[in-house]
C-alpha cells in the first residue's frame, strides 16, 4: 500500500499564496505537485481561516509566557526535590556503610 505524502506547513502556505497572487492557478498547481484539487482547497480554506491570527500575536503571548512561567517554577520545584533526593541517598548509603553493610 502507498504511503502517505506529507507536506511541511511552510509548502502548504507557499502553494496557497502561489494561487492567491495569480502566480498559477489551481489546476496549474495540483498538476505540477500531482496535488487533489479537493486537497488544495482545504489547504486554502485553512490558510484563509487562520490569516487573521497572524496579527493576533499579543493575546496567545499572554497565555505562552503564563505557559513558561509555569514550567519554569515546575523545574525550579523539581531540581529542588532531585537535590535533595540525592542528600537523602548520600545520607542512606553512609549511615548503611557504617553498619557493616
Amino acid at each position: 500500500m502507498p504511503k502517505r505524502r506529507t507536506f511541511t506547513p511552510e509548502f502548504k502556505a507557499q502553494v496557497v499564496l502561489e494561487e492567491l497572487t495569480g502566480v498559477k492557478d489551481k489546476a496549474e498547481i495540483c498538476r505540477e505537485h500531482q496535488l487533489r484539487p479537493q486537497v488544495f482547497t482545504r489547504w486554502k480554506t485553512e490558510f484563509l481561516e487562520r490569516a487573521p491570527e497572524i496579527f493576533a500575536t499579543q493575546p496567545s503571548r499572554g497565555d505562552e509566557q503564563a505557559r513558561i512561567a509555569d514550567l519554569e517554577r515546575m523545574v525550579g520545584r523539581l531540581t529542588m526535590e532531585l537535590e535533595v533526593a540525592k542528600k537523602a541517598s548520600n545520607v542512606l548509603s553512609s549511615l548503611s556503610s557504617r553498619n557493616g553493610r
